[in-house]
């Protein structure tokens, strides 16, 4: 493999001052987690988006959230037909093996996959609807929602609502998977919609009983 190359030097470097540090004052607890695997009590999926830090959100430490990242957080729906499927085998995984209680799809402001699907379904983004286009093809997932917000004047009102569909899309696809609907219905798995905005450090809970996401 020629093409792969050392690692950045400031990468190394911060390994290192991890290791002399943080992982040295609590060795003990990584190698307990290292000996006896996760127990996570929640899996959490997210946008791949840099600025969304889920363990410091929550203020979790290592062995705490199964974690799964995707392009503006979205699971599709239920399709065993052989294929790759990177999110429904996560999903799969943290529901059926590690027994996850709680299952948290976390949206956020300014996301750029949900902003590309506006811009391909106003026909701004002709290289988003290629089928080459893999960021075009997974928001496929979310562009017959848009309709909800075609009318939406305001452009970041328009972003804003659809950050919020995507994350309502989600959990209407989790309950697609049978695995996942049979968890809901016996008590043993439950599903939270959030988004959070990146500037203001909100963070909004979905309300079913409203059908809005309200400020916690």
């Amino acid at each position: 493999m020629q093409f792969a190359k050392p690692l950045p030097t400031y990468l190394l470097q911060r390994y290192q001052g991890w290791k002399a540090t943080s992982y040295s004052e609590n060795s003990a607890w990584y190698r307990r987690l290292a000996s006896e695997g996760q127990r996570p009590r929640a899996m959490v999926i997210s946008c791949c988006d840099s600025r969304v830090h889920v363990t410091s959100i929550f203020g979790a430490d290592q062995g705490e959230f199964f974690i799964h990242r995707n392009i503006a957080n979205l699971v599709p729906p239920y399709e065993p037909d052989g294929d790759h499927h990177g999110t429904s085998a996560a999903v799969e995984y943290a529901v059926q093996h590690l027994k996850v209680a709680h299952l948290i799809v976390l949206g956020h402001s300014s996301c750029g996959g949900v902003q590309s699907c506006i811009e391909m379904c106003e026909g701004r983004a002709p290289e988003l609807e290629e089928k080459a286009s893999f960021i075009g093809r997974w928001m496929d997932i979310l562009k017959p929602r848009y309709d909800e917000v075609a009318d939406v004047g305001d452009k970041q009102a328009q972003l804003r609502e659809l950050e919020h569909l995507a994350v309502l899309t989600s959990l209407d696809n989790l309950m697609t998977f049978p695995f996942v609907a049979e968890a809901v219905a016996s008590g043993a798995l439950t599903l939270h919609g959030l988004w959070t905005d990146i500037g203001e450090g909100g963070l909004d809970c979905f309300d079913p009983a409203s059908g809005k996401f309200i400020p916690v």
